[in-house]
């Protein structure tokens, strides 16, 4: 019993990089598992991808060390979220009923809406953490990524999964809210451990967010999607980093790490 978690954390690690994990013994419930590790996950992505930036600083300008930075943090998760938000976007966009849609979203050519949301998505990222410095990087990234992380997951248990495959589908489960409810947690209590009682200013952000995209997946295909949850991450990774770059610009946010 002791391993299963492991093997959930494993799965998470898998699904949200492109760190060579592999777990010959892998099931469906390990998928399931993962998800209470997502927002985790996150945090250590958010944690790299400010390591780097804070590397690169010392080297070449910020504007640079951001874009840099970005691209990394896009190579090291595969695109994964940027692929979700540009089907999304195609979907939502140019689908003319449900089932338009979903076919839309499940081609891998990305059309006009799709390449645009994701020109945004790269651009807004890299000026906003061009705008902070590194060490404040190393407290905002980790915090943002584990709650955009957190955000994505809640979306399983507000909405039912809009098709009967693909990783949508395969993260419904008995113990679903149990996993997804750790997993919310998990982000908040980060987000506490770097803000302290700040977290609830990007909690806030975070329900706002993910209950405008619930809203706009349920009108469209009436559920959820592998898809949909990578849309909702970047949407929510997007607003929380500009919000953090407000609180510090404002010097609102008093954490000694954070410079």
């Amino acid at each position: 019993m002791g391993y299963q978690p492991v093997k959930g954390l494993g799965a998470a690690v898998s699904l949200l990089t492109r760190l060579p994990i592999n777990l010959a013994t892998w099931d469906e419930q390990d998928v399931h598992r993962s998800v209470q590790w997502l927002p985790l996950v996150g945090a250590g992505i958010g944690l790299a991808i400010a390591a780097v930036y804070m590397g690169l600083s010392l080297l070449v300008p910020s504007m640079i060390a951001a874009g840099l930075s970005v691209a990394f943090g896009v190579f090291a998760t595969g695109a994964l979220h940027e692929d979700g938000l540009a089907d999304t976007l195609d979907g939502f966009g140019g689908g003319s009923d449900r089932e338009d849609t979903l076919r839309i979203m499940k081609d891998p050519v990305h059309g006009t809406y799709g390449v645009v949301a994701i020109a945004l998505s790269l651009l807004l990222r890299t000026i906003a953490l061009a705008a902070v410095s590194p060490i404040a990087a190393l407290g905002l990234l980790p915090l943002v990524h584990a709650m955009s992380r957190g955000g994505a997951v809640a979306l399983m248990i507000v909405l039912p999964p809009a098709t009967g495959d693909g990783l949508g589908a395969a993260h419904v489960a008995d113990g679903l809210r149990r996993q997804v409810a750790i997993g919310v947690a998990t982000s908040v209590l980060i987000g506490l451990a770097l803000v302290g009682w700040w977290v609830g200013a990007f909690l806030l952000a975070a329900v706002g967010v993910t209950a405008y995209v619930s809203r706009l997946a349920r009108r469209h295909i009436a559920g959820f999607t592998g898809d949909v949850l990578g849309a909702a991450e970047q949407v929510c990774e997007v607003t929380l980093l500009i919000l953090g770059v407000a609180v510090i610009e404002l010097d609102l946010i008093s954490v000694p790490a954070w410079g």
